[in-house]
């Protein structure tokens, strides 16, 4: 009996021991190092850091044109088609929307008459508050259909949303005029004569030969 509890004991030491060793023997994991890669900065095909557009105009290849320009009192007025007040909401939306033209890719090395570039569709010249001018020209829609090439201000071949470009480019058929309400006419009577009536007690000249 004694001789069985001595190998009991020993055997749960060996268990120990075993299991002390496979703890502090175990291979330790390899550290993993995670690198987060910093997301590239948005580019815009007119730089934030010319300021606050003050006049923004817009060509076609067809040869249409819209132009607004920012008065001395900062308002905004339509130079052309045709020199008139502008809807002050339309002219400020384009011009927000001119800061947020963000630049999808820039595609090198490529011929500018392959995406419609050596002559325009259209053409966006920005003046900034500071006196800056820019240019960009807009080239043919590319095969996705969801984007346009633009040619950027530093001539580089870019790629721009069309989702983001085509209300701009909508100000050429649609100028922003300041909508100024139209009088309703105002109504005119009319008489409808009546019929004539015969006058009653009128004698009716009598009518005959005269004798001689």
């Amino acid at each position: 009996m004694r001789r069985n509890t001595t190998l009991v004991y020993l055997l749960i030491l060996a268990v120990t021991l075993g299991a002390y060793y496979l703890i502090n023997n175990r291979p330790k994991p390899a550290d993993i190092t995670i690198t987060l890669e910093p997301e590239a900065a948005a580019t815009y095909l007119f730089s934030a850091e010319d300021g606050v557009p003050s006049q923004i105009r817009i060509e076609s290849k067809t040869g249409e044109t819209v132009e607004v320009a920012r008065g001395e009192d900062g308002a905004w007025e339509l130079i052309l088609p045709i020199e008139a007040s502008a809807d002050q909401a339309a002219a400020e939306a384009a011009a927000s929307q001119v800061t947020t033209l963000r630049i999808e890719d820039t595609i090198a090395n490529i011929p500018l008459d392959v995406v419609g570039l050596d002559a325009p569709e259209y053409t966006l010249i920005v003046q900034f508050k500071n006196g800056v001018e820019r240019k960009a020209s807009i080239g043919v829609i590319t095969p996705t259909e969801n984007e346009y090439y633009a040619l950027s201000p530093d001539g580089d071949v870019v790629i721009i949303s069309k989702f983001s470009l085509d209300p701009l480019l909508g100000l050429i058929t649609a100028p922003p005029y300041l909508e100024t309400p139209t009088p309703s006419p105002v109504p005119t009577q009319t008489f409808t004569p009546l019929p004539p009536t015969s006058e009653v007690g009128t004698p009716t000249p009598a009518t005959g030969t005269p004798q001689p």
